[in-house]
């Protein structure tokens, strides 16, 4: 039986190398495993973390005018030092996985994010330049935790959609409302459809929702029921159906990989048990095969 090596974790835990092609790497030309092994050792992804980290504490201290002033150039040598490896390292992957490192969606994240950098950030790209800090968001794509959250959001949409729907019916419900009752004395916030919008949604936020109370309460004795009663349908019901929704998406996730593990574990245990069975036959066979030949070696032996 050829000899199968067993592919390291990938960025923390899990092997890119199970998740894009699915079987062992074995056909992989000499050079090509060793650069898959290389990519996916622990010290390699720990350090690539390692620098994105750095980067995203670079990247933050160029906010700074007295800091760039000062070390600007350095700051900038770094970057594009740091940019460099992960360059070499996508190049790496690329060339490990082949054509499998563009189905798996992280990498193709990754590969994304580093491009973005690469674009000349002249003034018709400027742009461009601030979204260098999207390589913090690689950090996402290190960790299998944070993997299953966005997951988890993602796997979420159909049941967020449905919740947003519902919001906006009632945001228009109650801006409309707003905008009849309160409009003509206090336009700033409700003197057209879209201001009222604007203010419920501040209000959604509770962001100073108590200061609009009073003032408009001062002319309209019923506005603080109007008010609660759009903050408990709204912030306290309506925004909470979006976390529970999000949280029972992730459970789900958790939920299926613990299935796909007890399912590999299952496999793993049939075939120790069939070859437990096997070994055990051939240990019962082999005291048998062995006197079977002491009696034919005996046999022969007699004149």
């Amino acid at each position: 039986m050829p000899h199968r090596s067993k592919p390291m974790p990938s960025f923390g835990e899990e092997p890119i190398s199970a998740n894009l092609t699915g079987r062992p790497s074995t056909g992989l030309p000499r050079l090509r495993k060793h650069v898959l092994a290389l990519v996916e050792a622990r010290p390699f992804t720990r350090s690539i973390i390692a620098l994105i980290v750095v980067n995203a504490v670079l990247l933050g201290l160029e906010t700074f005018p007295a800091i760039m002033a000062d070390h600007g150039a350095l700051l900038i040598a770094i970057d594009q030092v740091i940019l460099a490896i992960f360059v070499v390292e996508i190049g790496l992957r690329l060339f490990a996985h082949g054509g499998a490192f563009f189905r798996d969606p992280w990498s193709v994240f990754d590969f994304f994010v580093v491009a973005i950098a690469l674009v000349p950030t002249s003034e018709a790209f400027s742009v461009l330049r601030a979204m260098r800090i999207l390589r913090v968001l690689r950090l996402i794509s290190a960790f299998p935790q944070l993997r299953r959250v966005v997951a988890g959001l993602l796997g979420a949409v159909p049941g967020l959609g449905a919740i947003a729907a519902i919001l906006v019916i009632v945001l228009y419900v109650f801006a409309v409302m707003a905008a009849k009752l309160f409009g003509a004395q206090y336009p700033q916030w409700f003197g057209d459809l879209f201001s009222s919008l604007f203010t419920l949604f501040q209000i959604m936020t509770l962001e100073g929702w108590a200061i609009i109370a009073r003032e408009i309460g001062q002319t309209h004795a019923y506005a603080w029921a109007f008010f609660i009663i759009y903050i408990l349908i709204v912030t306290f019901t309506v925004l909470n159906l979006f976390i529970a929704v999000i949280v029972e998406a992730i459970q789900r996730i958790e939920k299926s990989e613990e299935q796909k593990s007890q399912a590999g574990f299952d496999a793993l245990e049939r075939k120790i048990d069939a070859l437990s069975a096997k070994l055990d036959e051939l240990a019962r066979s082999s005291p048998r095969q062995a006197a079977m030949t002491e009696r034919a070696g005996a046999d022969e032996s007699r004149p």
